[in-house]
């Protein structure tokens, strides 16, 4: 039985746990582990994460049968490899075919790590790519003339740290070209995710990250900053968050478990939430638990949108990490 004491409790052992401290940046860390010690994180704030409505978290499995809390950080820990082989074949790299399809590479290499630390289960698949690629904008956005490490370094060059959007514009733009192993890989057609954006014509990850990550820059950056203006704790902002995205996303994830139905039911009953105040209020906590039933009893799981709340917390971290002995805020 799932109550707010349970959640509280966990939200508790979610906050206790320290992934990478903001008040600094490890000088042992070369800049691209730095990234991908960043990236792993994220993962593994957003798997913690307590309540999210049918998903993992520290309650139990929400709607999936195949994965645990506990399968889920193993995930991220087998991924973090991946995220510094990513951020070494950007350094220095120009947005092109041959990048994307390096990248490409190195990510299904990371998707078979992954499932061999899960048993077979597909637990990041969605974040290589989406996380991924903004670690590969980062480290292009980041690397300075003179191949100094401004994470290492604890400062940027020119005493500033990239802006939001250009990261994710840099990553986009990855994005945007093709893999040219793709074909003799796998065929598009037979991914899930494929099958899902061509019968309900919609962009899924793929368009997602073309565009720039619209729902880490626009929606996920921006409800975040303003739960924790309104003094909501930073269990209760994530969450809020994850709403913000759920509400306005065509989640591949739920499409192909639950279809229409699921899409509205996932995106309605966010939007209620946000509408009653948030998790934080009680009207908002009594709407939570009424889309997570609804969700639950449709077998749907909002997985694109928990990917997306792992690359809003990846950008927080970059632009809210203390650099150079003060923190930089996010100038969007």
């Amino acid at each position: 039985m799932r109550t707010l004491l349970m959640d509280r409790l966990a939200e508790g052992a979610a906050a206790s746990y320290s992934a990478t401290p903001r008040s600094a940046c490890s000088t042992a860390l070369t800049p691209e582990a730095q990234l991908a010690r960043f990236a792993r994180d994220a993962l593994i704030e957003e798997a913690r994460l307590t309540p999210k409505p049918a998903l993992v978290d520290a309650r139990g499995s929400g709607a999936h049968v195949d994965l645990d809390l506990a399968t889920m950080l193993r995930s991220a820990h087998a991924l973090e490899p991946t995220f510094e082989a990513l951020a070494r074949a950007s350094r220095g790299a120009t947005p092109g075919h041959a990048l994307r399809t390096d990248l490409a590479r190195i990510g299904r290499a990371g998707e078979a790590a992954m499932m061999r630390a899960t048993g077979g289960s597909n637990a990041h698949r969605g974040a290589i790519w989406i996380v991924g690629l903004l670690v590969g904008g980062a480290t292009i956005s980041h690397t300075p003339p003179d191949d100094a490490s401004p994470f290492a370094r604890g400062g940027h060059p020119r005493g500033g740290h990239p802006h939001a959007a250009q990261i994710a514009e840099t990553a986009a733009r990855i994005a945007r070209f093709d893999d040219l192993l793709a074909p003799t890989v796998r065929q598009p057609a037979q991914s899930n995710g494929e099958r899902v954006r061509q019968r309900y014509n919609v962009g899924g990850a793929r368009r997602e990250a073309q565009d720039g990550f619209p729902h880490v820059i626009h929606v996920g950056l921006p409800a975040l900053h303003a739960a924790r203006a309104q003094g909501r704790d930073e269990a209760e902002a994530r969450v809020d968050a994850l709403l913000a995205i759920m509400a306005s996303l065509d989640d591949t994830c739920v499409l192909h478990r639950a279809g229409l139905a699921g899409r509205e039911a996932a995106q309605a009953g966010a939007q209620r939430v946000r509408d009653a105040g948030g998790i934080a209020t009680r009207a908002g906590r009594a709407a939570f638990d009424a889309l997570e039933r609804a969700l639950l009893a449709l077998n749907a799981s909002p997985g694109g949108a928990a990917d997306l709340l792992a690359a809003t917390l990846f950008i927080d971290k970059l632009v809210h990490h203390r650099i150079g002995g003060r923190t930089v805020s996010w100038n969007n």
